[in-house]
């Protein structure tokens, strides 16, 4: 029996791989192995099926933010950044709904809000933080860090979906990499390298 969660997953590989023009019912009737009137049961139209899986792929990006940034509470705000970026990392690679949201919200713009709403106002809290607290050079704007964080995640949804990430664990493997380089240009110099 085909369920409104299950179908939402089926729907988040489809249009994950060929996008919203490119996916049809009669193509999602076939993945789910179902008749498109079971399909219209759940979701009258595609625009539907599309809100509600970009709205599964933001919730289920918000509950990584949320559990991430509770676990981050006692490190500096820099170090949650990071950890961040690698959670998005880790999500972006195994869940394609996520990565159908980040699409939709490309492809369908203005019908949602965006999937990047539920990551970077965070990112841009945090890095707002590290300021205030002295993590990054006295010389460095957290606005275009932000930005920067927003086209790795973008690049990074392009790259898992383009199939470039054989094994998994190389999309965190090539953020922990960049994140690391863009910390050496941001980072407030510790007191040990000071010395």
């Amino acid at each position: 029996m085909l369920t409104r969660n299950r179908l939402i997953a089926v729907a988040g590989v489809e249009f994950d791989r060929n996008g919203y023009d490119g996916t049809s019912f009669s193509r999602l009737s076939r993945s789910a192995g179902v008749s498109i009137g079971a399909l219209t049961f759940h979701f009258s139209a595609k625009a539907e099926l599309a809100s509600a899986v970009e709205e599964r792929g933001r919730s289920t990006t918000r509950a990584v933010v949320e559990h991430v940034t509770a676990r981050g509470a006692g490190g500096t705000a820099l170090d949650t950044v990071s950890a961040l970026v690698l959670a998005l990392g880790r999500l972006i690679e195994a869940d394609a709904v996520v990565r159908a949201a980040a699409r939709l919200t490309q492809e369908r713009a203005g019908a949602g809000p965006e999937w990047c709403s539920s990551w970077l106002p965070e990112v841009r809290a945090l890095l707002g933080r590290a300021v205030e607290e002295g993590q990054l050079r006295s010389d460095v704007d957290p606005r275009p860090v932000a930005l920067l964080t927003a086209h790795l995640m973008g690049g990074t949804v392009a790259r898992v979906r383009g199939g470039r990430m054989r094994r998994p664990g190389t999309a965190v493997g090539e953020l922990r990499e960049l994140w690391r380089v863009i910390c050496r240009g941001i980072a407030a110099p510790t007191e040990a390298e000071n010395a």
